[in-house]
């Protein structure tokens, strides 16, 4: 018998398939806290009808991809760092400043040395709430079946000096008003842990994600009096589930 020809799937370059996404996840109100909040965003995905959609951990940044081959895409991306506020625990963190929430720009790419392992880096520095420079590195094996996506894998990340006194530095200052911790200078800022995700395509129009992960707070920033209780706690969990809704549009470019 002769080979069968491989198929491909035809592009259509005037119709674009929109993916709205709504995400919602409990999270540490901020790095190294033991308290958690709510946080809901948004999140969109636009590609060519025929493409296919790229796979997206749920702890990406939001990021734009300027080249994209089935193998290798490399382009922007940005991450929203929460800030911590007095009045989020008022009997720990009087007498400290406020730490802004971050704003982190960078690059990505990611990598599949094959089909179902994608592996992802991001470099980013802050130029708001910080000016430290930040590093990720993750990796996700992936199981797909007719209707279910699961992926599990590791993650590491990296800052820089500026990054943990900003959020786990406390200066004598402050060590004096608040009455309850000690100076501390961290000269670096580890964390390593893993994400898992289960997503659920019923159809064209909907998915459903639910996902969790555990990051463990390593390095000098791990002992910084506000990662160690009363004050927070070097374990930080993640839970969160999303909603995808997608429809075709003509083209606008």
């Amino acid at each position: 018998m002769p080979r069968p020809l491989p198929t491909f799937a035809q592009v259509d370059p005037s119709t674009w398939i929109v993916t709205v996404s709504g995400s919602i996840q409990a999270t540490p109100r901020y790095p190294g806290s033991s308290d958690y909040t709510a946080v809901g965003y948004p999140s969109i995905d636009i590609r060519r009808v025929g493409e296919p959609r790229r796979f997206s951990a749920p702890d990406d940044g939001f990021s734009l991809s300027l080249y994209d081959d089935p193998v290798f895409r490399i382009g922007p991306t940005v991450r929203v760092v929460p800030g911590r506020y007095y009045g989020d625990d008022r009997r720990h963190l009087f007498g400290l400043r406020d730490a802004r929430f971050a704003a982190e720009p960078g690059i990505f790419a990611e990598f599949y040395p094959v089909s179902f392992i994608r592996t992802r880096f991001e470099a980013r520095q802050g130029v708001y709430g910080h000016h430290g420079t930040v590093g990720s590195v993750a990796a996700d094996y992936l199981i797909p079946t007719e209707h279910l996506l699961f992926s599990i894998g590791p993650r590491f990340n990296i800052g820089d000096a500026s990054f943990a006194r900003k959020y786990f530095g406390v200066s004598p200052a402050e060590a004096a008003l608040n009455g309850r911790v000690t100076p501390y200078d961290p000269r670096n800022f580890y964390s390593a842990g893993v994400l898992g995700a289960v997503t659920y395509t019923p159809n064209a129009t909907w998915a459903y994600t639910a996902y969790a992960g555990y990051t463990r707070i390593l390095g000098a920033s791990a002992d910084s009096p506000l990662v160690r209780r009363p004050f927070g706690s070097p374990d930080q969990f993640l839970l969160g589930v999303k909603i995808d809704y997608s429809f075709t549009t003509p083209a606008l470019l």
